[in-house]
């Protein structure tokens, strides 16, 4: 049976976009080789907030749709894993931001007594966090009830979905680096801690500054996110004791009580960067068929993903 579209990947990204094309009446079926709860995107974080992305050009306004989405969706936080928290981005000014900054409610720069730890400058904001493994199976459930399907399947190449489908959808994250194949791709190692919270109730952020080490926490229910790293080019998917003491230890200088917490376990995911940014892009195919090419999110992934939704739907319509 032909499918008006096939997308391939199933983390945030094609999950998003598969429910925005089913919920226009298209017949769309996923390949994902992976369950939804085992994707890279399972590990995020996952703070709204744009961080290492490109274009800026054109990020602001994905990130915006985005935000909209995130605060409706936080009116039913047990179903969909998205609440509104409130939290610091320390070492952020933001009149150094981008224009996207100005439409963000409630975020405000902070007296620098007001900004915790060793930090000189913050913003305080309440953004949308989201609980990755509830939310990504929602997503799944979401794109189910809207008539699509769902198969675990792992592809080498594109033709197969190309003869099943009108239009395919590339959403394979890091792996379009060897299915394009796109050299441009940049693996981005990130690794963080999960620990018992020891009753901290507001996220922080501190940007790497280019070390490759940035600080942050984040409350999800049942444990506490620590982080992290951003290490371009490492393909290490092994926790690293080392690097996980290090996050454990910056955490603590901003919350001391943090340095005592017990270890539930440890996560590694790679941020499907690219060089040259997002690529949301629509390639013929023989027969009159189309593949459109969305990938290349790098950090920031469920940050733009409705945003970037919606412009992908307008390329497999023809837009």
């Amino acid at each position: 049976m032909e499918n008006d579209v096939i997308v391939v990947g199933g983390g945030v990204v094609g999950l998003t976009t598969a429910v925005t094309l089913a919920e226009r009446g298209l017949g769309v079926r996923i390949w994902s080789r992976d369950d939804v709860t085992a994707t890279t995107s399972a590990v995020a974080g996952a703070l709204w907030w744009p961080y290492r992305i490109e274009p800026a050009a054109e990020v602001g306004a994905w990130a915006l749709a985005s935000l909209r989405v995130y605060g409706e969706l936080a009116a039913d936080p047990g179903r969909t894993g998205v609440r509104w928290v409130s939290g610091v981005h320390a070492d952020t000014v933001l009149d150094r931001l981008g224009a996207w900054a100005l439409e963000v409610p409630e975020l405000r720069q902070l007296a620098p007594e007001e900004v915790p730890g060793p930090y000189e400058a913050g913003l305080a904001a309440r953004l949308p966090l989201i609980d990755m493994p509830v939310h990504l199976a929602w997503l799944r459930a979401r794109f189910e009830a809207a008539g699509g399907v769902f198969e675990r399947r792992a592809v080498t190449g594109f033709e197969e979905a190309s003869a099943r489908a009108r239009v395919v959808v590339d959403c394979t994250g890091a792996a379009a680096r060897e299915l394009v194949p796109d050299p441009g791709m940049r693996p981005v190692r990130g690794q963080l801690v999960l620990v018992e919270n020891p009753g901290v109730e507001e996220w922080f952020t501190s940007p790497d500054s280019g070390s490759g080490r940035s600080t942050y926490f984040f409350p999800q229910p049942g444990r506490l996110v620590l982080g992290g790293t951003a290490e371009e080019g490492d393909e290490r998917l092994t926790p690293d004791p080392a690097t996980a003491a290090a996050i454990v230890a910056r955490c603590a200088r901003v919350r001391p009580e943090i340095a005592g917490a017990r270890v539930l376990g440890h996560r590694v995911g790679l941020r499907p960067a690219r060089l040259g940014g997002v690529r949301i892009e629509a390639v013929s195919l023989p027969g009159g068929r189309r593949l459109v090419h969305h990938y290349g999110h790098g950090g920031a992934g469920v940050t733009v993903a409705w945003g970037c939704a919606e412009r992908a739907a307008e390329l497999v319509e023809g837009g």
